[in-house]
């Protein structure tokens, strides 16, 4: 932080167990790589999966927002993290409920509050199947279907993106055993430059899918509003499912519609849990 004898303010929501703290950027410097390790830590600080630094002015958007794992690294957007931070706008009295735009080294997203809060709709942006985009190593091509060798099998998979890479592994059934055997090896495979996140998917029906998901520089994770969002585009694009799907997830459940060109819009829920202050005694350990 800018000035280490400030005790940092926070707030922290989830989203279907996918917790981030907000730090406001109007109030405070963005938290080094160090301090955001610590602030995420469960056992020596308030713990969460990333922290969220906004508002701030962004081109061509209302609002500017910088994403952190909890290992220290940016990521470049995510569903559910966009969610809470729309959330966090209303409840400092930002936004309404007509629909504003965030902007992520992701993308630019459109978001809109619902229910009082208690419930978020963005439209997540584009999902594509061609490697140049996610990126993936190889030639130029739509990654779908591909044999990967990884922990001494092999499994089918598809790479997309959505602003942030992913890779959906097909699968017959899924569990967090598979996701936490598997998710840290094909995060960091070379097939993946700059790593990607994973996700476990079961189709459940022409309209749901179920998910187990390893997120890239966080781990496991009950919940992921991007990763929910490739999934199905996945899906749909192999025609597993039709253009509207529910995702399960161990969080809870998002839906998804995709649209032409794969457009995606998610909707999902949104808890506040605490208002909370950090001494700066965490980060003199």
């Amino acid at each position: 932080m800018a000035d280490s004898a400030a005790q940092l303010k926070f707030r922290k929501y989830h989203g279907l167990g996918n917790d981030y703290i907000v730090v406001d950027a109007r109030a405070f410097a963005l938290p080094s790589p160090e301090e955001i390790r610590r602030i995420c830590d469960r056992h020596r600080g308030p713990g969460s999966d990333g922290i969220l630094w906004g508002p701030f002015p962004a081109p061509g958007a209302d609002f500017g927002l910088r994403i952190f794992n909890p290992d220290g690294s940016e990521a470049e957007k995510s569903g559910n993290g966009l969610r809470i931070f729309s959330r966090f706008l209303y409840d400092e009295g930002l936004v309404g409920g007509a629909p504003f735009t965030i902007l992520t080294p992701g993308g630019r997203v459109t978001s809109e509050v619902l229910d009082g809060g208690r419930r978020v709709r963005v439209e997540m942006g584009r999902v594509s199947f061609f490697s140049s985009d996610i990126p993936a190593a190889g030639p130029p091509r739509e990654v779908l279907r591909e044999p990967l060798e990884v922990g001494g099998e092999v499994v089918t998979i598809c790479a997309a993106s959505i602003g942030n890479p992913h890779c959906v592994v097909l699968c017959d059934a899924v569990s967090s055993e598979l996701a936490h055997r598997l998710g840290p090896l094909i995060e960091r495979h070379p097939l993946f430059p700059r790593r990607t996140n994973v996700q476990f998917m079961q189709v459940l029906g022409p309209d749901a899918i179920r998910i187990e998901i390893w997120e890239r520089g966080a781990g496991y994770t009950l919940a992921s509003g991007s990763s929910s969002s490739a999934a199905a585009a996945v899906a749909h694009r192999l025609g597993l499912c039709g253009n509207e799907v529910t995702v399960h997830m161990p969080g809870g459940t998002l839906d998804i519609r995709i649209a032409e060109g794969f457009a995606i819009t998610m909707t999902g829920p949104v808890v506040r849990v605490y208002d909370g202050e950090v001494s700066s005694e965490l980060f003199e350990c």
